[in-house]
């Protein structure tokens, strides 16, 4: 067995194979599912825990590309609970992580601004690896990254001005 599968079932998740890693996906003009909706949703209102349930369960039985799209903003949102739990290690190994599987769907994907996503996880890592984890405590959360929608992504919420949608 290897050792992949051996820590997969150790943690009772299934083995999923790694379907177009880093490869963009002909999905990405597509409007973005409503369950993916639910997943951003509770994304940006930091129920962290929640949005990986819910983004996991899109990410497991996708096989298209845009499965590492689920998986990069449930890598970060999980970044993002580790650090209001303190586990420094916990929040810049998957912020870097989640980071790493978002570039293929730059600079939009499902009507996510990807981009700015990017850029705002940058700067909070960033910022928790300048603190070090004795003081990442001090991370101003007006600065934690949020998954915002272009407009027209999400019709009824969709802006006058054409500007990126925060739900």
């Amino acid at each position: 067995m290897q050792q992949s599968q051996r820590s997969h079932k150790t943690r009772g998740r299934p083995d999923i194979p790694k379907i177009g890693r880093g490869l963009p996906s002909a999905r990405a003009g597509e409007p973005p599912p409503p369950e993916f909706l639910v997943g951003i949703d509770e994304f940006n209102t930091g129920r962290y825990y929640a949005c990986h349930e819910t983004l996991e369960a899109l990410w497991v039985v996708e096989r298209d590309p845009i499965r590492y799209l689920y998986q990069g903003i449930l890598q970060i949102g999980v970044g993002l609970y580790h650090h209001s739990r303190g586990n420094y290690r916990g929040a810049t190994s998957l912020l870097r992580r989640g980071m790493g599987l978002l570039p293929p769907f730059t600079p939009r994907s499902l009507g996510v601004d990807v981009e700015k996503l990017l850029r705002e996880s940058q700067r909070c890592y960033d910022i928790l690896v300048a603190l070090g984890p004795d003081r990442m405590g001090e991370l101003d959360l007006a600065l934690l990254p949020k998954v915002r929608l272009v407009a027209g992504a999400e019709p009824s919420r969709a802006s006058d001005d054409g500007e990126a949608l925060s739900r």
